[in-house]
């Protein structure tokens, strides 16, 4: 079989019998008001991280969620999405499409706001979405795209690209590796199927988006995930891989290159009350101001006794001079 085939069937099991944990270490679901999760959907909860940004939410978008899993992510998309068909599910594995369609079929039993035409759940794959060009505004996936080998990666985020409305949004949460995984674990289909080893460094992750043409990044987090120990893995020495959710914007690539937001954030300390960099960018002094990655580093290079850059603190939920 192909990975691609391996990850299906392996799929297809985690549908007939959840098991909490089964490939990622899962997170307590988020919790919002008059929302309940009912315990199948928690057990099938096999994201690494968290989709759900309200504040992508906002204005009634439609959202297109791949790979639907036990159904939570499209119920949570679905609490902030009240109206028909506002929520597309598409998942290629038939056992994992009626289990998620059932599993929503309880959470409208107790969730008396919730009504199961809120989620359509489609058959179809990360590379033939069955929407038409520029229709949805988010994107949604959770630990699907790090399975993914790079020619298929390259794929997905082109499909994902074409049906994405102009300023449309992909939200993303999936493992990434702190150094690159070994050949040897890369090339066992069930590990990657478990989301164990396929993940990409963050370098490589960020390139991939921006090759598809996505011109605004966003960091919203990155943490520890699972460390991969070398007495249970064929590993010289241990290696640790991070859950990163991140948030890429369907908006043209600047002449200067693609703006990625880590959390770092430029300080003035001249004797003036301003600077101006003279390229859009206006600095208070004494104030921190959210900058991306690029920026940072030509205030940094173009005014160094002047413009302190903190660290990346991996976290950023808009504002500053760059937006």
């Amino acid at each position: 079989m192909s990975y691609l085939e391996t990850t299906a069937e392996f799929y297809a099991e985690a549908a007939k019998t959840p098991q909490v944990g089964l490939c990622c270490i899962s997170t307590p679901p988020l919790q919002f008001p008059n929302l309940k999760i009912p315990q199948i959907i928690e057990q099938m909860n096999y994201g690494c991280g968290t989709t759900i940004h309200p504040t992508e939410l906002r204005g009634n978008p439609t959202v297109l969620y791949i790979g639907v899993g036990g159904g939570l992510e499209a119920l949570q998309f679905a609490y902030f999405c009240r109206r028909k068909g506002s929520v597309i599910a598409v998942d290629p594995v038939a056992a994992m499409r009626e289990v998620a369609s059932h599993n929503l079929k309880l959470a409208a039993q107790e969730n008396d706001w919730f009504d199961t035409d809120f989620v359509n759940i489609l058959e179809g794959d990360a590379f033939a979405l069955p929407v038409a060009d520029a229709s949805v505004d988010v994107v949604a996936q959770n630990c699907l795209f790090n399975i993914f080998e790079p020619q298929d990666l390259q794929r997905a985020l082109k499909e994902v690209y074409r049906v994405l409305k102009p300023k449309g949004r992909l939200i993303m949460s999936d493992p990434i590796s702190t150094r690159p995984i070994p050949a040897n674990l890369q090339a066992d289909e069930r590990l990657r199927a478990m989301c164990l080893s396929g993940a990409m460094t963050y370098d490589e992750y960020i390139h991939y988006l921006i090759e598809a043409g996505f011109g605004q990044i966003e960091v919203r987090a990155r943490r520890p995930y699972r460390l991969l120990d070398t007495h249970s893995f064929d590993l010289d020495t241990p290696l640790m891989l991070e859950s990163l959710d991140s948030v890429s914007f369907k908006v043209p690539i600047p002449s200067d290159g693609a703006c990625v937001f880590t959390g770092k954030t430029a300080v003035y300390s001249g004797m003036e009350t301003s600077l101006d960099d003279r390229a859009g960018h206006v600095l208070q002094r004494g104030n921190p101001t959210s900058v991306c990655d690029k920026t940072a580093s030509k205030l940094a290079e173009k005014f160094p006794q002047e413009v302190m850059i903190s660290d990346s603190t991996w976290h950023y939920y808009g504002g500053g001079c760059c937006k």
